[in-house]
Parts: C-alpha cells; sequence; structure tokens
C-alpha cells in the first residue's frame, strides 16, 4: 500500500511540474494568455466585490478559468500545426481558426453568465 501511494504521490507531483511548466511556456510567449489573466482577475474581483450567491460567484469564476483553459488548448494546437505545417495551408488555417473560436466561445460563456447575473 505504501508504494501504490508513493507512486501516485510522484505521479501527482510530476503532473502539477509538467502543468506549471506548460501555464510558464505558454505565459512567455502568449500576449492573449496574460490579457485573460487580467480579464479573470478583474473578473474575480468583482465577483467577490458584489453580492453574490454563492452559486454565482462560483459559475463567474469557473468560466473563468473555463477561458484559461481554451486559451491554452489554443495555444497548444497552434504549435502543433505551426511545427507540422510551417507554411500556411487550408488545414492549417481551419485548425488555428477552431482553437479561436474554442476561446471565443468560452469567453462569451463567461460574458453570457455576467449579464444574467447582473441584469437578473
Amino acid at each position: 500500500m505504501r508504494d501504490i501511494l508513493a507512486a501516485e504521490g510522484r505521479r501527482f507531483l510530476n503532473t502539477v511540474i509538467w502543468s506549471w511548466a506548460g501555464w510558464r511556456a505558454a505565459w512567455a510567449s502568449e500576449k492573449s494568455l496574460r490579457q485573460w489573466t487580467v480579464v479573470n482577475l478583474l473578473s474575480a474581483t468583482l465577483a467577490f466585490a458584489l453580492h453574490l450567491t454563492p452559486g454565482e460567484r462560483a459559475l463567474i469564476l469557473a468560466l473563468g478559468l473555463l477561458v484559461l483553459a481554451a486559451e491554452l488548448i489554443n495555444t497548444a494546437v497552434e504549435e502543433v500545426v505551426d511545427h507540422i505545417l510551417p507554411q500556411p495551408h487550408p488545414v492549417a488555417k481551419k485548425a488555428k481558426d477552431c482553437g479561436s473560436a474554442c476561446v471565443a466561445l468560452a469567453a462569451l460563456a463567461g460574458g453570457v453568465a455576467w449579464a444574467v447575473i447582473l441584469i437578473g
């Protein structure tokens, strides 16, 4: 049992290390990730400053994290596409555009949540 726990602990630690490395790499190269992070910090500040229910606050915070996750996925898609197809190609354009649309939809979901909470 101790060996299993130790292996799981190492696996979890490796996951944390690799995830942090991914965040740092994207942060260093992606202006849009930095911009979405600022938007999320402002959104979270507002979510805690306003009189929201715990559910409303959780929704706002979770959707903000979803936008950051979508941006990281988009970054990963762009990196792989650029590595495999460095020259302009319709397939590369489609993949990149779909990644961008993923970020846009996640951001739109966050905006809709804010609108419904503030209007309702």
